[in-house]
């Protein structure tokens, strides 16, 4: 059981670096936008590659913190029946969404974005726009980052859920608990 603690630590300090990081994209894309706009309306000029560059930078920003958002629980999800349920109850609905719903769900991302990537990468595609950005190739290849990391994320989710039900949740530091999020939310 400490090595299902040992990987969900090892996960989680992934997505939790990779998100932090990426997430200063979102300062990026405002500062690319308000750009644009002044560029567009005070000088009546426009630059297509810039305006590929912000829409480019937020689609980055969002595919790689998404495994990041699924460590802070701070994706949708129906509370109605969630948040009232017992530790092992939440465990249990944890466990089978990761293995019926995410995991399958990240797979069939993969296999069929892994081709659009590929055939992007063989010719080094860039934007359709005319003087648009170069590279839409390395942007497509988030793809692939973005189900990688929400996939090991939903792994470390299965094995938090199971460390819960096998009473073993204590290996895990305080901020991979359940209901860590919760708690912060209230302070």
């Amino acid at each position: 059981m400490q090595s299902l603690a040992v990987i969900i630590r090892a996960i989680s300090a992934l997505n939790r670096a990779i998100g932090e990081v990426f997430s200063w994209l979102a300062l990026a894309c405002v500062l690319l936008c308000f750009t644009v706009v002044v560029q567009r309306y005070f000088f009546n000029t426009s630059t297509l590659w810039m305006q590929d560059l912000y829409v480019w930078v937020s689609g980055a920003m969002f595919t790689a913190v998404a495994g990041f958002a699924l460590l802070r629980d701070d994706h949708v999800r129906v509370d109605i029946f969630y948040r009232p349920a017992s530790l092992k109850r939440k465990a249990w609905a944890d466990l089978f969404g990761v293995v019926a719903f995410l995991l399958p769900f990240m797979f069939v991302v993969i296999y069929y974005g892994w081709t659009s990537v590929r055939r992007s990468w063989s010719f080094y595609e860039a934007s359709g726009n005319i003087g648009g950005m170069p590279g839409l190739f390395i942007l497509k290849s988030f793809i692939i980052l973005f189900a990688v990391l929400v996939g090991l994320q939903g792994i470390a989710m299965a094995l938090r859920a199971i460390l819960v039900l096998t009473d073993n949740e204590t290996l895990l530091p305080d901020h991979l608990r359940y209901g860590a999020n919760d708690a912060k939310e209230a302070h």
